[in-house]
């Protein structure tokens, strides 16, 4: 009987130390805390365009040489009969020779002068019927003393005058929408007092030969001007280097198998109203593209505009935006990289914090760090260790000048507090060096990307720099920045701007097939 109860008794102690031994394996073993609730965030949102937009220059001595080598050296005409009352058989002629070009540039127009010479040569004779007329007329037209030293008698006339002036042609062009220029071209013919000796006496004529200078370089200018109003060598120009443009181009060496690439496609066409100034004429040209990094070659489309739109002149330069994109794994692999195997605080202390696993995951403008972590009091006589799963807010910042990725706002989330139940409130201890620690070593280095991104983005500015003969194109990218940063529930983007210059001087213009002035 005596067995019997000891029996019991035995077994009673089993039982309350399996019991007990449960409850605290219950209470050692991890425990799933919830996690904080995660806001949905819409994906990624486009990326930021590209623009180059490019100064064309072309300095006012190239101007003045290709007009020089173009524009007709002499004119020449007749004039109406001003007299057909009284005059038979009249016959007026006038040539004129140009001078050297002149060419000034001032609030976006275009002045090109150059002084004319020429002779003027009235040929006719007075009919039978007017003969008794001829003292009446002479006298009207050149006064009493005048008529009195020609004569009565005169039946023909033979009459040489000089010409002499000055021919001025303004030009104020603009670029319109349809890939056109029109000129808008003017001209002024101003002629100095001259005349044609009559029986001895000079006569004024610049009253009867301008008006008809004015209508032949009128002609000739209407002519010009629908001409280069028609012209497409700004479109077949754009097309060229439209098509050049639409292309993906190797951001690590074509050499690198699967390597990045970045495609840029062309979607818009910009211009500006083309400037003048006491130097140059300038016409401002450029493109607005999309960009994006893939992980091989791609074969963009691009349409070519339609229409140019419209800008103002001082946007030139060249902006390339060029996304990074990484991962929420690769961040993963980073975090644990830093993390993982450490110790918080480092050092002799009451209780220490390792961590053994790092996740992040995004809500919002935040990121979550999700660390699994022993807990552990080093001054227990027993010195258990505990785990539990700790969660952290950071927010997501740039570094400009140093080009660093960094967590910043770094605070403990509310779900963490019931860990401390299963860690000890002296685990609490050590969770702000672990902060601490999130927010000096939770760093991802930029500079190899940016590095990369800006030497390829260089290499493919440089390709279109050359100095060959009558174009002159400089370019070069000066800086990167790192701009937006942007993430969803999956990836991470940073925006590097490449920013730099692309200038074209032109040097030499081709003739253009100019309108040869019609028979007289």
């Amino acid at each position: 009987m005596r067995f019997v109860k000891f029996g019991l008794v035995a077994l009673a102690i089993v039982a309350i130390s399996f019991t007990v031994t449960l409850k605290a394996f219950d209470w050692l073993a991890p425990r799933a805390i919830s996690p904080p609730s995660l806001q949905a965030l819409p994906p990624l949102p486009p990326i930021r365009q590209s623009t180059v937009v490019v100064p064309v220059s072309v300095p006012l001595g190239t101007i003045r040489d290709l007009v020089d080598a173009v524009a007709p050296r002499s004119f020449s005409g007749k004039a109406d009969n001003p007299l057909s009352q009284y005059v038979q058989n009249a016959d007026i002629h006038w040539t004129a020779t140009r001078g050297a070009v002149t060419v000034r540039g001032a609030r976006d127009q275009l002045t090109i002068t150059s002084p004319l010479n020429g002779t003027v040569n009235a040929k006719g004779s007075l009919s039978a019927s007017t003969q008794s007329k001829v003292d009446d007329t002479l006298g009207r037209l050149l006064g009493t003393k005048v008529a009195k030293q020609i004569g009565v008698n005169i039946k023909s006339f033979n009459a040489n005058g000089d010409i002499k002036g000055t021919i001025a042609i303004s030009a104020r062009p603009e670029v319109l929408p349809n890939w056109h220029v029109d000129p808008h071209l003017d001209a002024e013919v101003v002629l100095s007092d001259s005349g044609v000796s009559v029986g001895g006496v000079r006569i004024d004529v610049p009253q009867q030969v301008k008006p008809v200078i004015d209508k032949a370089i009128a002609d000739q200018l209407g002519r010009l001007e629908r001409q280069i109003r028609d012209d497409s060598a700004l479109e077949r120009s754009a097309r060229r280097e439209w098509d050049r443009l639409c292309r993906s181009v190797p951001l690590q060496g074509a050499g690198v198998p699967n390597g990045f690439f970045l495609e840029i496609r062309p979607t818009r066409a910009l211009a500006a109203q083309p400037q003048v100034d006491a130097s140059a004429a300038t016409l401002t040209l450029g493109i607005v593209a999309d960009t994006r990094i893939t992980a091989g070659p791609t074969k963009p489309q691009c349409p070519f505009p339609p229409a140019l739109q419209m800008v103002a002149p001082d946007t030139a330069g060249v902006k390339v935006a060029v996304p990074i994109d990484i991962p929420f794994q690769e961040l993963d692999r980073i975090l644990e990289a830093q993390f993982v195997g450490k110790t918080f605080p480092e050092g002799d202390s009451r209780a220490a914090i390792t961590v053994k696993r790092a996740k992040l995951a995004a809500s919002g403008d935040r990121l979550l760090i999700s660390l699994l972590v022993d807990a552990k009091e080093n001054r227990s006589f027993f010195g258990f260790g505990t785990e539990a799963t700790l969660h952290i807010w950071g927010r997501p910042t740039l570094d400009q000048e140093e080009q660093t990725l960094r967590l910043s706002d770094i605070q403990l989330a509310v779900e963490s507090e019931a860990a401390f139940g299963l860690l000890g409130d002296t685990a609490r201890a050590a969770v702000p060096y672990l902060e601490r620690a999130i927010a000096d070593k939770a760093v991802i280095d930029l500079k190899p990307e940016s590095s990369n991104v800006q030497r390829r983005i260089g290499n493919m500015i440089a390709s279109y720099q050359r100095n060959e003969d009558g174009m002159r194109i400089s370019s070069e990218i000066s800086s990167l920045r790192l701009s937006d940063l942007v993430f969803d529930s999956n990836m991470l983007r940073i925006t590097a701007e490449a920013n730099g210059i692309l200038e074209v001087k032109v040097t030499r213009l081709k003739p253009p097939e100019l309108p040869q002035p019609a028979p007289r």
